[in-house]
């Protein structure tokens, strides 16, 4: 490290200079003080960690400068100067960017020796193979040496061929395996009058692909090594690459090809629609992207996340014309796939990228068996340099992370970006939640897809009268902002109206039907696209799922356990199977006064009641439901009398809902069962009375009298908050019964 007037800058210690790797990995962007912490100290962190962190953070400032080191929540990060070009690494891609474009091979060879002289070392020096810091330097280590092979093309194109032909046989011997390097070495030696040599040097690398990877070269190279043999005519000149056959020097010849589009080959759709309200989820995902290799957009059904990688993918394209993702940002869609092993998935990925399945050529003596497709694919990805971005994975998540894996171990060029309802859980992955848009997002896409799909119909969010805007902010809510929801609603705007839209919203299935024409099955109707969760799950998965729907407003882990446990589930599974919804995006975790709570969407949550009233266990749920509130509100009632009333008030507060709900069971059962409803509502008198939901209090202490005849206790409570509602009436007529 050196200032800005060439002095190396001494940082001491090595925790210190782990501290500054990590934070240069990861591009200026915050890293959380919980990761510093562990990528510094693992599994055996000091007994004041964050105390620990921060003095580790103070050396680091007097050692770099303290305004170099910024505290930003949840983390740290570097800062940079007024430039993007303060470190080595930044540099040297903005050399690289510039050389690719430029047609004169030597100042294209002349830029990339610039940039080539930036290294001084392996990237990340004694930190290379730390689990924190080995993605960016292996990405970096890949970049320098395309580098060096689009050196030593520019070089071959200028004539410096004996020299070059020295050089790349060090790094041949460095990367015995790369191809590429082997084909501009084989050239350097045949323009040099070696046939024999580079036929040689095409001979040992078959060879040792055969006994490494039981693989055969690929056919680029097997092309260039029959021209040899066949020495045909002009073999010593260079096909540059943007696709002009360049003379080697000293020829006379001239350029006879026409250049090719020097835009990264690539699949992805053109989006007939504008993405509403995904501006910052993108610019943290091109941040993800540039810092690590895999990326996996988890979240609901219908939230967008195909759509949000696709956009990311195309930007990640258009950044590529600088110099990164030469070959291409690819699409790979697993949604047609129920089932499949990695091959399955191999062979589908290889379809959308344009390779070829055939088998590899017969290699006799070798003892090596024919590899599985995936290793054949991953051999042709080898030296390529793509982002695949591979959609739906949750059918086949198993087979998607086993093909991932070998695919981002065997191809260091490769990145992925993967959607599904969960992570695929591999080393090194960054898990990106694709949430569901802000209301003022979500109000702004119903209000664009509805001007669309029924003519008239204003575009602009505050353009309705007072009752629309009312009815449109209404049906975002309730559709919880999931875009897929929405545009499904929007397209009912023409027939229904906004006011009568939002009022069959409780008939959601029924009302969201057919989407685009060009949508998948399961995205023609909001039923689909839930049914499509509904099936990845396990049958416990799916009894938890039914019974937490009979909460309102979500639950704490106590009321899970209490509602969710029996009848094929054990309590002490509840929390797992919570935890594997959590990771399938069907359930959402919110904090509450006594820690976690776990909530559905409204949607899903109209799903699994339809499913729990199917079940012959709705009537056991509901009991258990109903216990459960009644015993938290009389545990609770006792304390709400004393100095320790807060908590008891938030906790309750929080089970609002699921105490009404427990409440409303317990009238409709009080004809037959009247000890519940009285013992809740008596609880509740307390809670209601400090809250000040006296009308509540009234009205549900009415409706348990109306439904038995009450001890007098719940009459005079039933007066007392008669008279504090005024309505003395009420309160007259309990005196007179």
């Amino acid at each position: 490290m050196w200032d800005g007037e060439g002095r190396e800058v001494k940082v001491p210690e090595a925790k210190v200079r782990a501290l500054l790797a990590d934070l240069l990995a990861n591009d200026g962007g915050p890293v959380s003080a919980d990761r510093l912490i562990h990528d510094l100290w693992a599994d055996a962190p000091p007994a004041n960690p964050a105390g620990a962190l921060q003095a580790k953070v103070s050396q680091l400032r007097r050692a770099i400068g303290r305004d170099r080191v910024v505290r930003q929540p949840p983390g740290y990060r570097l800062r940079f100067g007024d430039t993007d070009d303060e470190t080595d690494a930044v540099r040297f891609r903005a050399l690289v960017a510039r050389a690719r474009p430029v047609g004169d091979p030597r100042v294209r060879a002349e830029l990339l020796t610039e940039a080539l002289e930036l290294w001084r070392g392996p990237a990340y020096a004694d930190f290379a193979d730390a689990p924190f810091v080995r993605p960016a330097a292996e990405r970096l280590a890949e970049q320098r040496l395309t580098a060096l092979e689009d050196q030593a093309r520019a070089r071959l194109e200028t004539g410096d061929h004996a020299l070059l032909a020295a050089e790349l046989a060090g790094l041949v011997a460095l990367h015995p395996l790369r191809e590429r390097l082997h084909a501009l070495r084989m050239r350097a030696l045949y323009a040099t009058g070696r046939q024999s040599e580079a036929l040689a040097s095409y001979e040992s690398l078959r060879t040792r692909l055969a006994e490494e990877l039981g693989v055969a070269p690929g056919p680029e190279l097997a092309t260039l090594h029959g021209a040899m043999l066949r020495q045909e005519p002009g073999l010593s000149a260079c096909e540059g690459e943007d696709g002009l056959r360049i003379p080697a020097h000293g020829s006379t010849g001239t350029a006879t090809l026409t250049p090719t589009t020097t835009t990264p080959r690539s699949n992805l759709p053109t989006p007939l629609t504008r993405l509403v309200g995904r501006g910052k989820a993108l610019t943290d995902l091109a941040r993800l992207l540039a810092a690590t290799r895999l990326v996996t957009l988890t979240g609901p059904g219908g939230v967008g996340k195909t759509r949000l990688a696709v956009a990311a993918a195309a930007a990640e394209r258009d950044r590529a014309r600088l110099g990164e993702l030469v070959d291409g940002t690819w699409l790979v869609e697993f949604s047609g796939m129920r089932h499949g092993t990695p091959a399955d998935l191999a062979q589908v990925v290889a379809a959308a990228l344009g390779i070829r399945d055939d088998a590899p050529r017969a290699l006799p003596g070798t003892g090596v068996s024919t590899p599985s497709l995936p290793h054949r694919l991953a051999a042709a990805l080898r030296d390529r340099r793509a982002l695949l971005v591979l959609d739906n994975c949750e059918h086949v998540v198993d087979s998607a992370a086993e093909l991932t894996e070998l695919l981002l171990h065997t191809a260091p060029g490769l990145r992925v970006l993967a959607t599904g309802q969960e992570p695929l859980g591999l080393a090194g992955e960054a898990m990106f939640l694709v949430e569901p848009l802000q209301p003022a997002d979500a109000v702004e896409l119903f209000m664009e897809r509805a001007a669309a799909s029924a003519p008239g119909f204003p575009r602009a969010p505050d353009a309705p009268d007072e009752p629309e805007r009312r009815a449109v902010a209404e049906i975002c809510r309730r559709l919880d902002g999931i875009p897929l929801a929405l545009e499904l609603a929007a397209t009912r705007v023409r027939a229904l109206g906004v006011r009568e839209l939002a009022a069959r919203l409780n008939d959601r299935f029924g009302v969201l039907t057919f989407g685009q024409r060009g949508a998948p099955a399961r995205q023609q109707t909001l039923r689909a696209v839930i049914d499509w969760s509904w099936e990845l799950l396990s049958a416990p998965e799916r009894i938890v799922l039914r019974r937490l729907a009979a909460h309102s407003d979500g639950c704490d882990l106590a009321g899970a356990e209490a509602v969710c446990a029996g009848d094929g589930v054990a309590r002490d599974e509840v929390l797992d199977l919570i935890t594997r919804l959590v990771d399938r995006s069907l359930v959402v975790v919110t904090h509450g006064p006594t820690g976690p709570r776990y909530r559905l969407l409204e949607s899903v949550t109209a799903y699994a009641t339809e499913r729990l009233n199917e079940t012959e266990g709705l009537a056991a749920v509901r009991d258990r439901h109903l216990v459960h509130y009644r015993q938290l509100a009389g545990e609770a009632e006792p304390r709400l009398r004393g100095a320790g009333q807060r908590p008891w008030l938030a906790r309750l507060d929080a089970e609002a809902g699921n105490l009404r709900t427990a409440l409303d069971e317990a009238v409709r059962r009080a004809g037959t069962e009247p000890e519940e409803a009285v013992r809740l509502v008596t609880a509740l008198a307390w809670w209601w009375l400090l809250r000040g939901r006296l009308t509540e209090a009234r009205r549900s202490l009415a409706a348990v009298l109306g439904a038995t005849e009450g001890p007098a206790e719940l009459v005079l409570l039933h007066s007392a908050f008669a008279l504090l509602t005024g309505a003395p009436e009420a309160a007259a007529a309990d005196t007179a019964d």
